[in-house]
């Protein structure tokens, strides 16, 4: 393996600040599944609203597949601009309350996954990061008239017990993410992932309340104030729309109650969030949560219930408004992005995939 320390370029400036020494850090990288756009969405609200300073840029031209996944830019009449090339980058943040945190934010890296590992480690103990937390999200067969819930993993079980009752063991397509976890851990490290689950039907797209909870659980694991009024907005005005555009839909309103109902069946009403528990009120082993997720999920009435949110208005023939982003308007008005383009998890379409 090449020096992994040569993949990245450091801001001297910031290194030599003793201050920049034992604080968190989270991981937020875009380009494997990202249900309900939650992981591009905690980045980029992170660093538009919080101060920030750049510690280290890694080298897009050595881990990035321009061909596989090309930059955009802009044609503007007779002359190309607005290059926007693919970044990876380490910054120092102040939360809300100026506290600081070390943020991985960018694109997935295509190539040198072992190498670039290496060269997060590297940073993690020249840094003297006490705890790393990563986030990604995945769809589920849950309503979105329900609280967002999440899977935790890693090696920190005090802040992991009691908040799966999923535990399944199966085998997945890895991440950068993924191995990342696995390597770090391997090092020595203490490390928690959160996978965020977004209803099946919403996956495809920008789903803002998916956002927050997966801010508030990166901000509560860390110990961090972490900025979610913008998209607490946002998010109320997407849900708004979905209750108008589902409440015009006897079809549509009778597969949302068909989702409450066997959420219900397992969630106790607390405020567990993602427990989910059996009548009785006790813990329903992996065995019975997997099975029941995963029949749900190869069954015709999921297929059927993706098609049909799918072909509604809120999901299908008309996009929705979400608060002036130009980009998803300019997505949505030449059709839905194909997120299989890249991605090799799932298909590209709405139908049920398999969780992980």
């Amino acid at each position: 393996m090449l020096d992994p320390r040569t993949l990245y370029n450091i801001n001297t400036d910031v290194i030599g600040d003793p201050a920049i020494k034992g604080l968190p850090l989270l991981v937020s990288l875009t380009g494997f599944m990202d249900a309900g756009h939650v992981v591009s969405q905690v980045s980029e609200e992170l660093i538009e609203v919080l101060e920030h300073e750049t510690v280290a840029e890694f080298d897009a031209d050595q881990l990035m597949d321009y061909r596989g996944r090309r930059p955009k830019m802009t044609f503007v009449e007779d002359h190309l601009t607005d290059y926007q090339p693919h970044r990876l980058e380490l910054h120092r943040v102040y939360d809300g309350l100026g506290e600081p945190f070390l943020l991985l934010t960018g694109v997935e890296p295509d190539l040198q996954w072992e190498r670039f590992a290496s060269a997060v480690i590297g940073l993690v103990e020249d840094l003297d990061v006490p705890l790393i937390t990563l986030i990604n999200s995945i769809p589920m067969p849950v309503p979105h008239t329900r609280p967002i819930g999440v899977t935790l993993h890693g090696n920190r079980s005090d802040l992991i017990d009691g908040m799966n009752a999923w535990r399944p063991t199966v085998e997945i397509q890895a991440s950068i993410g993924h191995v990342l976890e696995l390597r770090l851990i391997e090092a020595g490290h203490d490390v928690v992932g959160h996978v965020i689950h977004v209803p099946h039907y919403l996956s495809e797209a920008e789903y803002p309340p998916a956002a927050v909870a997966g801010l508030e659980y990166l901000g509560a694991t860390a110990r961090l104030v972490l900025p979610t009024d913008r998209l607490r907005e946002t998010g109320r005005d997407v849900e708004r729309q979905i209750a108008r555009q589902v409440g015009n839909s006897a079809e549509v309103q009778s597969v949302v109650a068909s989702l409450e109902k066997r959420y219900d069946e397992y969630a106790d009403g607390a405020a567990r969030r993602s427990l989910l528990v059996k009548e009785n009120s006790e813990l329903a082993s992996a065995d019975e949560l997997g099975a029941a997720v995963e029949a749900y999920l190869a069954s015709p009435q999921a297929e059927e219930e993706s098609t049909l949110l799918w072909d509604t208005e809120f999901l299908g023939t008309t996009a929705i408004d979400y608060g002036g982003h130009d980009e998803s308007a300019d997505d949505a008005s030449s059709g839905p992005e194909d997120p299989g383009s890249h991605d090799d998890e799932g298909p590209a379409g709405p139908g049920p995939r398999s969780v992980a």
